[in-house]
């Protein structure tokens, strides 16, 4: 595990990237934002979790650690040890934990349920999608800390190393460790030409950090959707789009699985479970 501190002060805002070693994005996410040597306003931890696995290459050494807190100082399995001291380190603070996927390209959050700070906050990324857990956190960091996880894109892509570092930028700009840029509403200072702000979209000034609040949909897992031995795998449904029943999702070599019921397909991907597709779920509603 490899931690940075910035600022004075003990931290209260942490970032946590590369809790799983196929995931690079977070890690280098991480490095980018830090090499910068940027000037914070608060205090704040970076960490770069899986240190082991990460140089591996390798989702875990002993056990999935995303599965493991809150961990055990003296077990024999790595991520178990390494998830207790991941959970001292965040402790206390407002996490923000950066994962990537293989079964959707654009950034979204996850939360166990959307509270207070996270409703503050969600708003305030770069995500256009949230979803709230339910009841499929346990052994998560999301379960044992004050967590917002985000997916940052497609697994070892460099789109999702970008994406991660923009999040990292948002979030801290959000929880007032990084100040918002300046925005211009007239002419530039001199009186002349206006500044390049005034023209930006929402995109840029998301991108920017720039905490100005936007819509968001919120989704929340009903109930996971099982996966059996095969040799092949498809999906054919698209991710946060429903889903009806009657309606075939996936196949597993000639088998064809069909909706009993409406849904909203979540992390629904061919390969990237082992005994699941993925996840149904519900729309809830928007935010803020």
């Amino acid at each position: 595990m490899r931690i940075y501190e910035l600022g004075d002060g003990t931290p209260e805002v942490s970032v946590v990237g590369s809790i799983h070693g196929d995931e690079p994005c977070g890690a280098r996410a991480i490095e980018r934002f830090v090499a910068e040597d940027p000037d914070v306003e608060r205090p704040v931890k970076l960490i770069v979790a899986n240190e082991e696995a990460l140089a591996a290459d390798e989702r875990y050494l002993d056990d999935d650690l995303n599965r493991a807190f809150p961990g055990d100082p003296n077990a024999e399995s790595h991520e178990r040890r390494l998830a207790h001291d991941l959970g001292r380190e965040v402790r206390g603070t407002t996490a923000f934990s950066i994962h990537s996927t293989q079964s959707y390209a654009e950034p979204f959050a996850i939360v166990d349920a959307v509270d207070a700070i996270s409703r503050s906050i969600l708003p305030r990324l770069p995500v256009d999608v949230a979803v709230e857990t339910n009841h499929f956190a346990e052994g998560r960091l999301i379960e044992h800390a004050h967590t917002i996880e985000v997916e940052a894109g497609l697994q070892k892509s460099d789109e999702a190393a970008d994406n991660a570092y923009w999040l990292i930028r948002a979030f801290l700009t959000a929880t007032n460790v990084l100040p918002a840029p300046a925005i211009a509403s007239d002419g530039g200072s001199d009186g002349g030409a206006p500044d390049e702000t005034e023209s930006q979209t929402e995109d840029d000034r998301l991108k920017l950090g720039i905490p100005e609040e936007h819509s968001l949909d919120v989704f929340r897992l009903l109930e996971r959707l099982p996966k059996p031995p095969a040799d092949q795998y498809e999906v054919h449904a698209t991710n946060f789009e429903p889903v009806v029943a009657g309606e075939a999702f996936a196949r597993a070599d000639a088998e064809q699985f069909v909706a009993d019921r409406d849904f909203y397909p979540i992390l629904l991907s061919a390969y990237g479970y082992a005994d699941i597709f993925g996840y149904a779920g519900e729309k809830v509603g928007t935010l803020p």
